[in-house]
């Protein structure tokens, strides 16, 4: 485990977490349970997966799960105060770490983004959206649950492009993404954090030219 480097560490793997292990071991990721439930942890370890057996709220407990090499980390604690403080201190070991933190309460959502998280997932909210889009709009639910169980063989995927690629500077339509690799770009976020939902085939070239508006 000491040898673990730019993995993921799931702090719990209770009714939440247990989903996060299945999903992360579909996509044959590395990655670290941190679990003080004997016997939830040994059915884990049976499976192949490497299992902390300790309190995840504990400091040591992290540096022993490699939060100072890892990648990113999960807080899927049932208790929303025990999910603040891994959230504090994995943010204090790790600053460049990607932390996501569930809420089982909605009032906690801003303490774990104050602690550090970079996400939080309520599971109630969500569930109770998804809910109310299968009841009002059910063509659209059926085909976000047809995404999410990977029926239609579709997948989203994000993709960094450097800043030394070929890439950089073309139009959209230029790069042949689409017909070369049968692609769709669905969104494109900039290094500002600017987020181009649908683009045109013309993009960069707009991007370009308002640019320069701006700059007049």
């Amino acid at each position: 485990m000491s040898k673990l480097r730019d993995h993921f560490i799931i702090c719990g793997s209770g009714r939440v977490g247990s989903h996060l292990v299945r999903d992360i071991l579909s996509a044959n990721e590395s990655f670290v349970v941190i679990e003080k439930d004997q016997q939830r942890a040994a059915e884990f370890s049976q499976r192949g997966v490497n299992v902390l057996v300790n309190d995840a709220t504990l400091e040591e407990t992290l540096r022993d799960a490699g939060v100072e090499h890892a990648r990113g980390l999960a807080a899927c604690l049932p208790d929303d105060a025990d999910n603040v403080y891994v959230v504090l201190t994995a943010r204090d070991l790790n600053p460049h770490l990607r932390i996501v933190a569930r809420a089982a309460e909605e009032q906690a959502e801003a303490k774990l983004l104050r602690a550090g998280a970079n996400h939080v997932i309520a599971p109630t909210i969500i569930g109770g959206h998804r809910m109310a889009v299968a009841l009002t709009k059910p063509a659209v639910s059926e085909f976000i649950d047809s995404i999410t169980a990977n029926e239609l063989g579709l997948g989203f995927e994000q993709v960094e492009v450097d800043a030394a690629s070929l890439l950089v500077g073309q139009e959209l339509r230029s790069t042949r993404i689409r017909s070369k690799l049968d692609v769709v770009i669905v969104s494109i976020r900039r290094q500002d954090g600017q987020v181009i939902f649908n683009p045109a085939g013309s993009y960069d070239r707009e991007r370009r030219h308002s640019n320069r508006n701006r700059a007049r």
